[in-house]
């Protein structure tokens, strides 16, 4: 079947919207017609060469969209299933699923990174030739073949677009604070970095019940809508020092649950310079693949455990249906959170724009 997408044949570079063709699911896999998909900034990072991706392919891994066909042996959705795709579908045999770490799941992560699907090989091409998937989605195209697994059904009356978000910012986020931070009432929590992932991050921190949540970027149309999502002060760096800001609200302690989402070695340290000892650092920006970043030795010391998540621990199967349902009874925000709506012809001026810094997140609209 043919189908437009937004493939990448070299690095660094732009996406080129061509038609491809993409065959039928194979056996324990689906094909999903995707409504909406997410520009992640790790899609970016891909694209300038930052992160290691086997080409061509098809990126973008943060979709949601309906069930058009199913493949054999597949008994964990059916036709016509609104679904939000998963770029960590774990086996649940191996020994990180055995362990209760399916974001580590070593089949999964073989496939990943070679771009492929579980039998070896793709299920799109162009002439003729193979063209790879990305993070076992790319879903910026009209359809996906995805593994049965990756699929995960929610409830029919969730809009498709605000789903798209869950597929990666909303969900590591809220886990980065759920899961990963371990948040509790009254807590005290810094965040740095009010992209889509820190403002989900916000909005767990809320959930959970902390009593002081500090947002920080340097962009102020972000910090506005932090306070929005949540956030009890907010600072842009750029004018004021977000570790003495946090210590004068907390007794000259810092933040008992701090949470990185920037990605940049500066933001590292802000993090760790705000916590308490014995708080809790959660990493969930990701630096260019290769880059080294500093760990100050006494900015680690007074007990502190510092975590790094992909997914903020997150369990997809579980957690996307209880995401909609807190969207649905208007707990979780996610509406304000998308700042463009594009057609696929118009992706690269999205990421134009995720590049300057101007968005939340954008989406490309599929009819």
């Amino acid at each position: 079947m043919k189908m437009l997408a937004a493939v990448l044949h070299e690095t660094p570079s732009t996406l080129s919207v061509e038609e491809v063709e993409i065959s039928n699911p194979g056996p324990r896999e689906v094909r999903v017609k995707i409504s909406a998909s997410g520009l992640c900034h790790t899609d970016w990072e891909t694209m300038h060469g930052y992160q290691p991706q086997k080409l061509p392919a098809v990126i973008g891994h943060e979709g949601a969209g309906i069930v058009e066909s199913v493949g054999k042996e597949v008994t964990l959705v059916k036709e016509g299933d609104h679904v939000i795709c998963s770029w960590s579908p774990n086996c649940g045999l191996c020994f990180y699923c055995d362990q209760g770490q399916p974001i580590l799941c070593e089949p999964m992560s073989k496939i990943r990174s070679a771009g492929v699907m579980y039998d070896g090989t793709p299920r799109i091409s162009l002439n003729n030739k193979p063209v790879y998937h990305y993070s076992i989605v790319s879903s910026h195209a009209e359809y996906a073949v995805i593994p049965e697994q990756g699929a995960v059904p929610i409830r029919n009356d969730f809009p498709l677009d605000k789903a798209s978000l869950l597929g990666c910012a909303v969900m590591t986020g809220y886990g980065g604070a759920i899961y990963a931070g371990k948040i509790k009432p009254e807590d005290s929590v810094f965040i740095i970095g009010c992209g889509a992932v820190g403002l989900s991050a916000i909005q767990g921190a809320r959930l959970a019940g902390a009593s002081l949540i500090i947002a920080v970027d340097i962009n102020d149309k972000k910090l506005k809508l932090a306070k929005s999502m949540g956030a009890t002060h907010i600072i842009n760096s750029l004018n004021q020092n977000p570790a003495e800001f946090t210590k004068d609200l907390t007794s000259g302690r810092g933040a008992d649950c701090v949470i990185e989402a920037a990605g940049q070695n500066i933001t590292i340290q802000q993090s760790l310079e705000s916590s308490r000892p014995g708080a809790r650092v959660v990493i969930l920006g990701k630096t260019p693949f290769g880059e080294k970043i500093n760990f100050p030795f006494n900015l680690m010391m007074g007990e502190r455990e510092i975590i790094r998540t992909s997914y903020g621990m997150s369990r997809p199967r579980i957690d996307f249906p209880k995401l909609a349902d807190l969207y649905m009874t208007q707990k979780l925000i996610l509406d304000t959170m998308i700042s463009m709506r594009l057609k696929l012809e118009n992706i690269n001026h999205g990421f134009d724009e995720l590049e300057k810094g101007n968005v939340a997140r954008s989406l490309i609209i599929f009819d």
